[in-house]
């Protein structure tokens, strides 16, 4: 991600910040430039090993009020996918309206976007009286590889390292 994009979405989130009455830490910081560095969804967990990686001072309490913030502030959007715990997609505060496809096997997440999709949604607000405020489509089904195969080499990896 080019600097200026990053240092934009750090000074969004200090002024969300500043606006609760709550300051920029350096444990914050570090946990929004490893969220802006990733296009790959994580739990609180991973987010806590990769922060930690970088500045070992990172604790799993702020990893969760961080994230709680960020995805209040409209950096992150979490993600439920049915599981224990939640998933985080990075990719929410550049791009909001795309669409998701979860391998219910393996995890694998694929994000998309579709003109006729967003077209449809438009139509069907407009024809029940709506103004769409946001839009969340996610599919779940098996990846072609499992399918195929019966394996697939993402599902060893699919569960966090720890419930989050």
């Amino acid at each position: 991600m080019p600097v200026a994009e990053k240092s934009a979405a750090e000074s969004k989130f200090a002024e969300f910040l500043l606006r609760k009455g709550l300051r920029m830490t350096a444990q914050r910081r570090v946990i929004v430039s490893v969220v802006r560095s990733t296009a790959e969804h994580f739990t609180a967990e991973q987010l806590l090993a990769w922060s930690q990686r970088r500045n070992r001072s990172v604790s799993r309490p702020t990893v969760y009020r961080t994230l709680s913030l960020m995805n209040a502030c409209g950096l992150v959007r979490a993600m439920d996918l049915g599981e224990a715990y939640t998933f985080y997609d990075p990719n929410f505060a550049d791009h909001p309206n795309h669409s998701h496809i979860i391998c219910e096997d393996c995890g694998k997440i694929i994000e998309f976007d579709s003109d006729r999709i967003a077209k449809l949604e438009d139509d069907i607000c407009r024809k029940l009286g709506f103004t769409a405020q946001a839009r969340r489509l996610q599919i779940t089904g098996s990846c072609a590889k499992f399918r195929e195969t019966g394996n697939c080499p993402r599902r060893a990896r699919a569960a966090p390292d720890s419930n989050g």
